[in-house]
């Protein structure tokens, strides 16, 4: 069986008026307390929650009851925010 012929594909280059204007290579890497801090705050978040889960609501601080669940998933959350801003 004859092979049939292999067609040399152009290469595609964008319009000018589209071409994005930053690169990878151009952007600045993150600042090395970015990921520290993200990594502070899980661990703060999570060790906050068991804390609360382990003393049966009495620490860290009785009073906010349900709350602090809030702050222990607000710090979760916020490092996941942060962690999102890392290049």
């Amino acid at each position: 069986m004859p092979k049939s012929q292999v067609r040399k594909k152009k290469v595609y280059t964008p319009p000018s008026d589209i071409r994005p204007t930053s690169t990878a290579a151009s952007r600045k890497p993150s600042p090395i307390w970015l990921p520290i801090t993200a990594v502070t705050l899980i661990v703060v978040g999570i060790g906050w929650l068991v804390v609360y889960y382990l003393s049966e609501t009495a620490y860290p601080v009785a009073s906010w009851h349900y709350w602090n669940l809030a702050v222990g998933f607000g710090a979760m959350v916020a490092s996941l925010i942060l962690l999102s801003r890392w290049r």
